[in-house]
């Protein structure tokens, strides 16, 4: 059964002009003709159409294209398996430019019922969305992050207010107990440091142990989370680090 160049276009959903082209190159001549001299494509050619759509999709220039086709060596199936595997590799790339843009648009909601008059009442001086570019750098394809964004962009302006209030007075207890000479391996500094990991379980995302000796070592050697512990009270940071990891081994 053969087909004119018309029902051919409509099958594949390319124009006539198009297999005009094709047909001018030599990548896709027809098999037959009509008594008229009217182009007819049987179904081999449909499936050679098929061949040079898939390539088309997938970015492959015309002259590449008629060379994988003619190649004596390869066969059908080789082509379907070529194919295959460009399509996986092209729907995974798809997927992580998905999953980027999702967290992106995610990111943007943090703080999004909060007008800016509501952020400094909140927060006063320091904007949430500060250190959000740089987080978005280090973790931003990351499910740890990708959780955090979820839940921040459900919190409302009360929701930062207690969050805020449980970080205050999370700081007052810790400098009491580096007050009173505590070690970071004390009973006190370990029941802080849990208190610690549990407030990130509990707003962001799930901190395991590992996770947060990881995050320990972070507030000792990056500058800008150093200086936020270290404002609550100087030597903060390698105290919480110590006791992070102290408490940590207690409870492996």
């Amino acid at each position: 059964m053969d087909h004119s160049v018309g029902q051919v276009a409509g099958f594949a959903g390319v124009t006539v002009r198009t297999l005009h082209h094709y047909d001018g190159i030599g990548l896709l001549s027809p098999s037959g003709r009509s008594h008229a001299g009217h182009r007819r494509y049987d179904d081999g050619d449909l499936d050679r159409l098929q061949q040079i759509l898939f390539y088309r999709e997938l970015g492959f220039p015309l002259e590449e294209i008629a060379v994988l086709l003619d190649d004596p060596d390869a066969d059908p199936q080789d082509h379907l398996r070529r194919q295959h595997a460009l399509l996986s590799g092209r729907i995974a790339e798809l997927q992580k430019m998905a999953a980027a843009v999702e967290t992106a648009m995610e990111a943007r909601k943090m703080g999004i019922d909060l007008t800016p008059e509501e952020k400094f009442e909140v927060f006063g001086a320091k904007d949430p969305e500060e250190h959000a570019e740089e987080a978005e750098r280090r973790w931003g394809g990351t499910a740890t992050y990708a959780e955090s964004q979820r839940r921040v962009a459900r919190y409302t302006k009360d929701d930062w207010k207690r969050m805020q209030a449980e970080v205050a007075a999370w700081g007052e207890a810790y400098n009491a107990v580096m007050e009173a000479g505590e070690p970071a391996g004390s009973e006190a500094a370990m029941e802080l440091a849990e208190a610690h990991r549990l407030h990130i379980s509990t707003w962001f995302y799930e901190c395991t142990y590992e996770i947060h000796r990881g995050l320990g070592e972070m507030y000792v050697c990056d500058p800008q989370f150093r200086a936020y512990y270290e404002s609550m009270r100087p030597g903060l940071a390698e105290h919480l680090r110590d006791a992070i990891d102290a408490n940590a081994e207690r409870r492996a």
